[in-house]
Protein backbone atom coordinates (compact mmCIF):
# COMPACT_ATOMS: atom_id res chain seq x y z
CA UNK A 1 0.00 0.00 0.00
CA UNK A 2 2.83 2.35 0.93
CA UNK A 3 4.65 1.61 -2.35
CA UNK A 4 1.46 2.26 -4.31
CA UNK A 5 1.08 5.62 -2.59
CA UNK A 6 4.66 6.57 -3.45
CA UNK A 7 4.14 5.59 -7.09
CA UNK A 8 0.93 7.62 -7.18
CA UNK A 9 2.70 10.68 -5.74
CA UNK A 10 5.51 10.35 -8.28
CA UNK A 11 2.98 10.06 -11.09
CA UNK A 12 1.13 13.18 -9.90
CA UNK A 13 4.39 15.14 -9.63
CA UNK A 14 5.38 14.01 -13.13
CA UNK A 15 2.04 15.14 -14.56
CA UNK A 16 2.36 18.51 -12.84
CA UNK A 17 5.91 18.98 -14.17
CA UNK A 18 4.91 18.00 -17.71
CA UNK A 19 1.90 20.31 -17.66
CA UNK A 20 3.95 23.17 -16.26
CA UNK A 21 6.56 22.69 -18.97
CA UNK A 22 3.90 22.51 -21.66
CA UNK A 23 2.22 25.65 -20.32
CA UNK A 24 5.55 27.49 -20.31
CA UNK A 25 6.22 26.46 -23.90
CA UNK A 26 2.76 27.64 -24.93
CA UNK A 27 3.28 31.00 -23.24
CA UNK A 28 6.68 31.37 -24.88
CA UNK A 29 5.25 30.55 -28.30
CA UNK A 30 2.41 33.02 -27.79
CA UNK A 31 4.85 35.72 -26.66
CA UNK A 32 6.98 35.13 -29.76
CA UNK A 33 3.98 35.32 -32.08
CA UNK A 34 2.79 38.54 -30.41
CA UNK A 35 6.25 40.08 -30.77
CA UNK A 36 6.44 39.00 -34.41
CA UNK A 37 3.02 40.45 -35.17
CA UNK A 38 4.02 43.74 -33.54
CA UNK A 39 7.24 43.86 -35.55
CA UNK A 40 5.48 43.03 -38.81
CA UNK A 41 3.13 45.99 -38.35
CA UNK A 42 6.12 48.34 -38.25
CA UNK A 43 7.81 46.54 -41.16
CA UNK A 44 4.69 46.75 -43.32
CA UNK A 45 4.24 50.42 -42.46
CA UNK A 46 7.85 51.06 -43.45
CA UNK A 47 7.48 49.14 -46.71
CA UNK A 48 4.48 51.21 -47.75
CA UNK A 49 6.46 54.42 -47.26
CA UNK A 50 9.62 53.16 -48.96
CA UNK A 51 7.78 52.26 -52.15
CA UNK A 52 5.70 55.45 -52.31
CA UNK A 53 8.35 58.15 -51.85
CA UNK A 54 11.04 59.42 -54.21
CA UNK A 55 13.79 61.73 -53.00
CA UNK A 56 14.17 65.16 -54.57
CA UNK A 57 17.52 66.20 -53.10
CA UNK A 58 20.60 64.60 -51.61
CA UNK A 59 19.40 64.48 -47.96
CA UNK A 60 16.03 62.95 -48.88
CA UNK A 61 17.61 60.46 -51.28
CA UNK A 62 20.10 59.34 -48.66
CA UNK A 63 17.43 59.02 -45.99
CA UNK A 64 15.21 56.98 -48.32
CA UNK A 65 18.15 54.75 -49.23
CA UNK A 66 18.67 54.08 -45.53
CA UNK A 67 14.96 53.44 -45.04
CA UNK A 68 15.06 50.85 -47.82
CA UNK A 69 18.08 49.17 -46.26
CA UNK A 70 16.31 49.02 -42.90
CA UNK A 71 13.22 47.53 -44.53
CA UNK A 72 15.26 44.73 -46.09
CA UNK A 73 17.17 44.10 -42.88
CA UNK A 74 14.03 44.07 -40.70
CA UNK A 75 12.39 41.57 -43.04
CA UNK A 76 15.39 39.29 -42.78
CA UNK A 77 15.51 39.63 -39.01
CA UNK A 78 11.83 38.80 -38.50
CA UNK A 79 12.12 35.75 -40.75
CA UNK A 80 14.96 34.46 -38.59
CA UNK A 81 13.49 35.48 -35.22
CA UNK A 82 13.21 32.57 -32.80
CA UNK A 83 12.72 34.52 -29.58
CA UNK A 84 10.67 37.58 -28.56
CA UNK A 85 13.92 39.54 -28.11
CA UNK A 86 14.92 38.83 -31.72
CA UNK A 87 11.48 39.91 -32.91
CA UNK A 88 11.78 43.12 -30.94
CA UNK A 89 15.14 43.75 -32.59
CA UNK A 90 13.44 43.47 -35.99
CA UNK A 91 10.88 46.03 -34.83
CA UNK A 92 13.65 48.40 -33.73
CA UNK A 93 15.22 48.10 -37.18
CA UNK A 94 11.88 48.90 -38.80
CA UNK A 95 11.37 51.88 -36.49
CA UNK A 96 14.80 53.19 -37.51
CA UNK A 97 13.61 52.94 -41.09
CA UNK A 98 10.51 54.96 -40.24
CA UNK A 99 12.72 57.66 -38.76
CA UNK A 100 14.56 57.75 -42.09
CA UNK A 101 11.21 58.25 -43.76
CA UNK A 102 10.45 61.19 -41.49
CA UNK A 103 13.87 62.62 -42.29
CA UNK A 104 13.25 62.31 -46.02
CA UNK A 105 9.82 63.91 -45.77
CA UNK A 106 11.22 66.76 -43.69
CA UNK A 107 14.05 67.32 -46.17
CA UNK A 108 11.49 67.57 -48.99
CA UNK A 109 9.36 70.07 -47.08
CA UNK A 110 6.55 67.59 -46.50
CA UNK A 111 4.62 66.90 -43.33
CA UNK A 112 6.73 64.52 -41.23
CA UNK A 113 3.78 62.21 -40.61
CA UNK A 114 2.60 60.50 -37.42
CA UNK A 115 4.80 60.11 -34.39
CA UNK A 116 7.05 57.07 -34.08
CA UNK A 117 7.88 55.09 -30.95
CA UNK A 118 11.16 56.12 -29.37
CA UNK A 119 14.25 54.12 -30.27
CA UNK A 120 16.42 52.47 -27.63
CA UNK A 121 18.86 55.03 -26.26
CA UNK A 122 17.40 57.88 -28.27
CA UNK A 123 16.23 59.97 -25.36
CA UNK A 124 19.59 59.94 -23.59
CA UNK A 125 21.52 60.74 -26.76
CA UNK A 126 20.19 64.29 -27.09
CA UNK A 127 20.07 66.27 -30.32
CA UNK A 128 22.08 68.69 -32.40
CA UNK A 129 20.68 72.17 -31.79
CA UNK A 130 23.04 74.41 -33.75
CA UNK A 131 25.28 74.41 -36.80
CA UNK A 132 28.82 73.25 -36.04
CA UNK A 133 31.92 72.66 -38.17
CA UNK A 134 35.12 71.13 -36.83
CA UNK A 135 38.41 70.28 -38.48
CA UNK A 136 39.47 66.78 -37.62
CA UNK A 137 42.38 64.83 -39.05
CA UNK A 138 42.56 66.86 -42.24
CA UNK A 139 38.86 67.10 -43.03
CA UNK A 140 35.91 69.26 -42.01
CA UNK A 141 33.00 67.54 -40.28
CA UNK A 142 29.74 69.43 -39.93
CA UNK A 143 26.65 68.91 -37.78
CA UNK A 144 23.30 70.66 -38.08
CA UNK A 145 19.72 70.39 -36.80
CA UNK A 146 18.55 70.79 -40.42
CA UNK A 147 19.26 68.93 -43.67
CA UNK A 148 21.37 70.59 -46.34
CA UNK A 149 23.68 69.73 -49.20
CA UNK A 150 26.53 70.02 -46.69
CA UNK A 151 24.83 67.81 -44.07
CA UNK A 152 22.88 65.11 -45.94
CA UNK A 153 23.40 62.26 -43.45
CA UNK A 154 20.88 61.84 -40.66
CA UNK A 155 21.13 59.95 -37.40
CA UNK A 156 18.01 59.67 -35.21
CA UNK A 157 19.87 59.60 -31.91
CA UNK A 158 20.93 56.59 -29.90
CA UNK A 159 23.96 54.62 -28.83
CA UNK A 160 26.60 53.18 -31.13
CA UNK A 161 28.99 50.65 -29.59
CA UNK A 162 27.78 51.75 -26.15
CA UNK A 163 28.20 55.52 -26.63
CA UNK A 164 25.61 58.20 -27.39
CA UNK A 165 25.31 59.93 -30.76
CA UNK A 166 22.99 62.97 -30.82
CA UNK A 167 20.20 63.12 -33.36
CA UNK A 168 20.95 65.46 -36.23
CA UNK A 169 22.20 65.90 -39.77
CA UNK A 170 25.89 65.39 -40.48
CA UNK A 171 28.32 65.88 -43.33
CA UNK A 172 29.43 62.26 -42.98
CA UNK A 173 28.51 59.25 -40.84
CA UNK A 174 31.50 59.63 -38.53
CA UNK A 175 30.13 56.97 -36.17
CA UNK A 176 30.20 54.23 -38.82
CA UNK A 177 33.69 52.85 -38.04
CA UNK A 178 32.39 52.02 -34.55
CA UNK A 179 29.42 50.24 -36.11
CA UNK A 180 31.72 48.20 -38.31
CA UNK A 181 34.34 47.45 -35.66
CA UNK A 182 32.02 47.34 -32.64
CA UNK A 183 34.35 49.65 -30.69
CA UNK A 184 35.47 53.27 -30.74
CA UNK A 185 39.03 54.35 -31.48
CA UNK A 186 41.27 56.74 -29.60
CA UNK A 187 40.25 59.86 -31.53
CA UNK A 188 36.51 59.48 -31.02
CA UNK A 189 36.30 61.42 -27.73
CA UNK A 190 38.35 64.26 -29.19
CA UNK A 191 36.03 64.55 -32.16
CA UNK A 192 32.96 64.34 -29.94
CA UNK A 193 34.29 67.08 -27.65
CA UNK A 194 35.19 69.38 -30.55
CA UNK A 195 31.81 68.94 -32.20
CA UNK A 196 29.44 69.07 -29.24
CA UNK A 197 31.20 70.93 -26.40
CA UNK A 198 28.81 73.46 -24.87
CA UNK A 199 25.95 72.61 -27.24
CA UNK A 200 22.49 72.80 -25.67
CA UNK A 201 20.67 69.51 -26.03
CA UNK A 202 23.83 67.43 -25.64
CA UNK A 203 24.24 66.95 -21.91
CA UNK A 204 27.55 65.13 -21.66
CA UNK A 205 31.21 65.81 -22.36
CA UNK A 206 34.03 63.84 -23.95
CA UNK A 207 34.85 62.04 -20.70
CA UNK A 208 31.23 60.97 -20.31
CA UNK A 209 31.20 59.95 -23.97
CA UNK A 210 34.13 57.64 -23.31
CA UNK A 211 32.08 55.94 -20.60
CA UNK A 212 28.82 55.77 -22.55
CA UNK A 213 27.15 58.89 -21.08
CA UNK A 214 27.22 60.95 -17.93
CA UNK A 215 25.73 59.37 -14.82
CA UNK A 216 23.61 62.42 -14.10
CA UNK A 217 22.33 62.86 -17.63
CA UNK A 218 19.26 60.68 -17.32
CA UNK A 219 18.38 62.41 -14.04
CA UNK A 220 18.41 65.71 -15.89
CA UNK A 221 16.14 64.28 -18.56
CA UNK A 222 13.69 62.97 -16.01
CA UNK A 223 13.51 66.39 -14.37
CA UNK A 224 12.81 68.11 -17.66
CA UNK A 225 16.32 69.34 -18.45
CA UNK A 226 17.55 70.48 -21.85
CA UNK A 227 19.55 67.37 -22.52
CA UNK A 228 16.65 65.41 -23.93
CA UNK A 229 16.03 64.08 -27.35
CA UNK A 230 14.45 67.36 -28.33
CA UNK A 231 12.69 67.29 -31.64
CA UNK A 232 14.68 64.33 -32.85
CA UNK A 233 12.46 61.69 -31.33
CA UNK A 234 9.41 62.21 -33.48
CA UNK A 235 9.44 65.97 -33.79
CA UNK A 236 10.61 68.39 -36.40
CA UNK A 237 13.48 66.51 -37.84
CA UNK A 238 12.08 63.07 -37.61
CA UNK A 239 14.63 60.44 -38.24
CA UNK A 240 16.96 58.56 -40.33
CA UNK A 241 20.36 57.29 -39.89
CA UNK A 242 23.55 57.95 -41.70
CA UNK A 243 22.91 58.16 -45.36
CA UNK A 244 24.44 56.52 -48.30
CA UNK A 245 22.40 53.37 -48.36
CA UNK A 246 25.44 51.27 -47.51
CA UNK A 247 24.21 50.62 -44.03
CA UNK A 248 22.38 47.42 -43.29
CA UNK A 249 19.83 46.89 -40.57
CA UNK A 250 19.84 48.05 -37.02
CA UNK A 251 20.61 44.56 -35.82
CA UNK A 252 24.11 44.13 -37.09
CA UNK A 253 23.87 44.24 -40.88
CA UNK A 254 26.01 47.34 -41.10
CA UNK A 255 28.83 45.59 -42.82
CA UNK A 256 31.79 47.00 -44.71
CA UNK A 257 30.54 49.78 -46.87
CA UNK A 258 32.54 52.61 -48.29
CA UNK A 259 33.68 53.84 -44.92
CA UNK A 260 34.91 50.46 -43.61
CA UNK A 261 37.09 51.69 -40.80
CA UNK A 262 40.32 52.76 -42.46
CA UNK A 263 39.00 55.75 -44.34
CA UNK A 264 38.15 57.58 -41.17
CA UNK A 265 41.38 56.96 -39.34
CA UNK A 266 41.93 57.52 -35.66
CA UNK A 267 38.55 56.34 -34.45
Amino acid sequence: MEILLIVLIIAVVAVVVVNAKKSKQQRSAASLEDAKADARQAIERLGGQVYNLTGTDEPSKQALADASERHIAAGSQIDQARTPAQARLAKQTALEGLYYIRAARTAMGMDAGPAIAELDGQNTAGAVTEQREVDFEGRTIAASPQPSAQTPNYYPGGRVAGRPIPAGWYSEPWWKPALVAGAWGIGSALLFSAMFSGMAGVGYDAAAFENGYGDGYQDGLNSGGDGGGGDAGGGDFGGGDAGGGDFGGGGGDWGGGDFGGGDFGGF
